[in-house]
């Protein structure tokens, strides 16, 4: 299939920066353009991500994040996952009547790490003060920004939810009753208040005598330990509805703040064709995206040609034994032997030899000595009277597919920044959706749900125990080739997430199309594996595809056996990227055209 493009890949040499928002990535630029780095620049656009994109991520939520930093010869993760609370136990959420986790609702809250996870990266390898860094989020939050049109649609979505059951979400996000139209400002002052108050407090705890990195240190302490942990704490012991269409008090408390702080990782890494790809641990989904590489390595670069009906298949059956996998063994507590058994060589050839010329519509999780394979009980949308093509296309878009009952897919926002030093970051912040939980008014913003990715059954790797991360469908991507960094990229989409950033490596690294031409190819991917969020269904053989992937390919794959869904030309993924030529030092950057929302800038 030709490929083209429906805007050049940029490139310049002074720095470049790519996000789900464009007020985001020309927060980035600006940033750059008056001194700062790439992690000044990522800082400042992921607080206003978290204003401009309220649907999809907010300061109640949760980030990962891959750095590889010009000075340092290694890559880290940022680890921005809050654990669940300390009163998050499987046995309170049976006598709660509940045998699923809920989809909206603070019950489901983990720690909110994302705040913490940016202050974190501020103080390590960024160079300005917070008040500099925060000044364009508490603008946008004080004195408006321009609504998206998807923030209206979520808001209409979930209008009745919030006049019946969720009074101060409603006067937030309608008040009066009346519902945003797009394009017209909405505020947010309640936290500009609080982003202000902390930078206050900050300078307070840090004394007249302090550093940058001590007032930084006294944010860190007046969010987990100060005003923003009491309010949390009194607002969620008030019982509110969740999707579950019951009343629950949220667990959440002062003490689970306090005993959080957002941390540096070791990453996950294989080779593929030359590069190192590197991604987040396995209490993440990000080692099934290494997985698919490690099986697809094995094949011709012919046969995964993913604009073909060959490649397009063996891509897909790749990505449900991965998948699988992630179900069978992922979990904050899976050994490092384990994740080293499943991106071994002989692991992967294994799995190869499972792929055969007909779709299949198993779970098949690999068989591991010693280690036994967990099997969720599988239930179809239909089961659950949702409906298969409600439940195939759900999230498809990269945009949030919400129900009105708050319930929510495929929800989140990335960046990617490149300095003309050589700094680079992918993260992904997500989670505290204006739909996940009822918005606290003393604090203006909501808490995330991502408790949902956790089972209530105590023999899955991520079963949920209080003080133990779940296992996040947040997967950012760096690519290294020879010790530097040369791509970082990600993309929303919950447990699409990877599979579309494999589409994207494999026409980059083994097609040899640009970014921008990456990006823009026609996508797919698989419903077979039991989904991450609630209600945990899945479709048996699923595919979801761009319909400019052809009529013959999809005919093929149908033949193949296929339960094809047609999403329409311009459906899946919100990729974004940014690059960097070690020899000659021009960096790049594309961004996803599909929704009208991202942008790449730079110079």
């Amino acid at each position: 299939m030709t490929s083209f493009t429906t805007r050049p890949t940029l490139r310049g040499t002074f720095g470049m920066a790519a996000s789900t928002h464009w007020l985001a990535s020309a927060t980035a630029s600006s940033v750059l353009e008056r001194g700062g780095n790439a992690y000044d620049a990522a800082v400042a656009a992921g607080f206003v991500l978290h204003v401009v994109e309220p649907h999809l991520n907010g300061p109640g939520g949760d980030l990962t994040a891959i750095i590889k930093a010009a000075h340092q010869q290694s890559p880290r993760v940022l680890m921005g996952q809050g654990p669940a609370p300390a009163g998050a136990s499987i046995e309170h959420f049976h006598a709660e009547g509940l045998h699923l986790i809920p989809g909206a609702g603070a019950l489901a809250a983990a720690v909110p790490g994302a705040v913490d996870a940016w202050l974190l990266l501020s103080r390590d390898y960024g160079s300005w003060e917070l008040d500099e860094l925060w000044q364009y989020a508490i603008d946008y939050a004080r004195n408006g920004h321009p609504v998206l049109g998807q923030v209206a649609t979520t808001i209409r979505t979930v209008s009745d939810l919030f006049a019946e059951h969720w009074p101060g979400s409603s006067e937030q996000w309608m008040p009066g009753g009346r519902l945003p139209v797009e394009g017209e400002l909405i505020r947010n002052p309640a936290w500009a208040d609080t982003m202000e108050r902390l930078l206050a407090e900050g300078r307070s705890r840090a004394g007249a005598d302090g550093d940058r990195e001590a007032r930084i240190e006294g944010v860190r302490s007046a969010w987990a330990e100060g005003f923003v942990a009491r309010e949390i704490e009194d607002f969620v012991r008030e019982p509110h509805r969740h999707s579950s269409g019951t009343d629950h008090a949220g667990v959440l408390n002062r003490d689970d703040l306090r005993g959080f702080r957002a941390d540096w990782e070791e990453p996950a890494t294989i080779d593929f064709r030359g590069h190192t790809i590197v991604k987040v641990s396995g209490w993440s989904q990000g080692p099934a995206l290494l997985q698919a590489l490690k099986i697809l390595d094995g094949f011709d670069d012919d046969d995964i040609d993913p604009s073909t009906a060959s490649g397009a298949h063996i891509v897909l059956e790749t990505l449900k034994l991965c998948l699988a996998d992630r179900e069978a063994y992922y979990g904050e507590d899976m050994p490092v032997s384990l994740l080293r058994t499943l991106l071994s060589d002989a692991y992967a050839a294994g799995r190869r030899a499972q792929i055969g010329a007909q779709a299949s519509a198993e779970f098949r999780p690999g068989a591991i000595d010693g280690h036994p394979a967990y099997r969720p009980q599988l239930r179809t949308g239909a089961q659950l009277r949702i409906g298969a093509l409600a439940q195939a296309v759900s999230g498809a878009a990269g945009e949030p597919t919400v129900r009105p009952n708050g319930e929510v897919r495929g929800d989140t926002c990335h960046l990617d920044i490149v300095d003309s030093q050589g700094n680079m970051i992918s993260a992904t912040p997500s989670g505290g959706w204006l739909q996940s939980s009822p918005y606290i008014p003393s604090l203006g913003f909501c808490l995330g749900t991502r408790l949902q990715m956790n089972w209530l059954d105590p023999e899955s790797p991520s079963a949920l125990v209080p003080g133990r991360r779940p296992r996040s469908t947040l997967t950012p991507t760096l690519v290294i080739r020879e010790g530097e960094a040369v791509l970082a990229l990600g993309s929303p989409g919950g447990d699409q997430q990877d599979q579309w950033q494999l589409l994207f490596l494999l026409r980059m690294l083994v097609g040899g199309y640009g970014q921008q031409e990456a990006i823009d190819a026609p996508a797919f991917h698989t419903t077979s594996m039991p989904g991450s969020f609630w209600p945990r269904t899945w479709e048996p053989g699923g595919a979801v595809v761009e319909d400019r992937l052809g009529d013959d390919v999809i005919a093929s794959l149908e033949a193949r056996g296929h339960r094809v869904t047609r999403a329409g030309d311009w459906a899946l993924g919100r990729l974004s990227s940014v690059g960097r030529d070690p020899e000659t030092g021009v960096l790049t950057a594309a961004a996803n055209p599909r929704g009208m929302q991202g942008y790449a800038v730079g110079r």
